[in-house]
């Protein structure tokens, strides 16, 4: 039997500390603990998928919380299954005693660690879904206070329109244009294009009154 510990941190800003010295005094290794540093809506994570290929029957893995294992309610449902019942390897979490496959194995202990797991898992997929709320709360409040997202405009030469016109009337190619501006040959395009229909709208606007 080989002990596994599995890690997973939202972004690569956040620490896995706190997970790591729970894994080491649970016994495992840091050359058997794998860490991922993405979201936890799916598990199309690159060390977690090189943990399964590792793992072997009768092997050991150790997960701090379940929302640390992911927070896709039917994908946890889904991957503890397969982990447990077609792998045949033990899952132990720690902060849920609960959830520890080495134990219980009878009809009742199975029963309970079930529904167990369909809870933290469903609580872990809604808080999930509270975090995206907060942050798109977040972001319009942000918005109505006028602070702007994205990348800042690109600010354009003061001969643009001069090249422009150049491009346009073919005395120059795309490129050489593009070169004129500092800018790559999508760049100067886009912005070419953009400008073109804002002059076409005011046109048009203006033939109307």
């Amino acid at each position: 039997m080989t002990i596994y510990g599995y890690i997973r941190v939202s972004s690569t800003d956040q620490n896995e500390d706190r997970q790591l010295i729970a894994l080491n005094e649970a016994g495992v290794s840091n050359e058997n603990i794998f860490v991922d540093k993405l979201s936890g809506k799916d598990f199309n994570r690159p060390q977690y998928k090189r943990l399964l290929r590792k793992m072997k029957k009768n092997d050991l893995l150790f997960v701090k919380s379940i929302d640390r294992l992911g927070r896709n309610y039917e994908e946890i449902l889904q991957q503890w299954r397969y982990v447990t019942k077609e792998k045949k390897i033990d899952i132990v979490v720690l902060d849920m005693p609960l959830l520890d496959t080495r134990r219980g194995k009878d009809l009742m202990g199975t029963f309970l660690s079930d529904i167990v797991l369909q809870v933290l898992s469903f609580v872990a997929e809604n808080e999930r879904a509270n975090i995206r709320r907060r942050q798109a709360e977040g972001i319009a409040a942000a918005k109505k206070r006028g602070v702007k997202f994205g990348r800042p405009p690109i600010s354009l030469p003061s001969n643009f329109d001069e090249i422009h016109n150049a491009w346009r009337s073919k005395k120059i190619t795309l490129q050489k244009a593009a070169d004129a501006c500092a800018m790559p040959v999508g760049t100067f395009y886009g912005t070419a294009r953009r400008k073109e229909m804002a002059k076409m709208d005011n046109s048009s606007n203006n033939l109307k009154r």
